[in-house]
């Protein structure tokens, strides 16, 4: 089966500093050619339009929602008890207090993405949310990808061949490596 060209991914965050961060699961979608619809939805500022926003998704036919957010994030799980849509869930560690100074615009969160990671992780028995590790954007976007492929097999062997390039770059790094020794590969690769 051919992957539609409409959204079958929901990719929402609760501020616009995450997009920082959820960008890389955008990037991944785009790379494996699949459709996405990329929104800003806060489950403290704006609670009405996250339960629109569930019922947006399931409308529309979307597959897996991907929701970032930092602090408290209640964002994925707030977006799960409304649907029935698997959600994955990214916790976020840096966020931008939009502060007008630059020296301060990005701080880290309190207790460094723990607290995110952890009200996720955390949710009650019979609303579930598949959490990735903190900043993980890139795994979320990954996951989706692998979830995706039980339905569209022109997915899975593009996943195969992502797989052996990951696999041929490491092979590739350790040649150069051994090649150039240890000094000068850290040198030329972390300039």
């Amino acid at each position: 089966m051919m992957i539609p060209k409409k959204p079958l991914v929901g990719i929402i965050m609760g501020s616009s500093s995450d997009s920082k961060v959820m960008h890389s699961a955008a990037k991944i979608l785009d790379d494996f050619g699949i459709a996405h619809e990329d929104q800003i939805i806060s489950a403290h500022r704006t609670p009405t339009r996250l339960e629109e926003y569930a019922k947006h998704a399931e409308k529309s036919g979307f597959k897996i929602i991907i929701a970032g957010a930092g602090g408290s994030a209640h964002l994925p799980g707030m977006v799960a008890s409304h649907t029935i849509i698997p959600v994955v869930a990214v916790p976020i560690m840096v966020y931008n207090d939009k502060s007008e100074k630059k020296q301060e615009r990005f701080k880290f969160s309190a207790f460094g993405g723990m607290d995110s990671l952890l009200s996720i992780v955390e949710m009650p028995n019979g609303s579930p949310v598949a959490t990735v590790g903190i900043n993980k954007a890139t795994n979320a976007g990954l996951y989706a990808v692998k979830i995706l492929a039980n339905e569209f097999t022109e997915l899975q062997k593009k996943l195969k061949t992502f797989k052996q390039k990951q696999h041929q770059s490491v092979l590739d790094e350790s040649d150069e490596m051994k090649k150039t020794g240890l000094v000068k590969f850290v040198q030329k690769k972390f300039k």
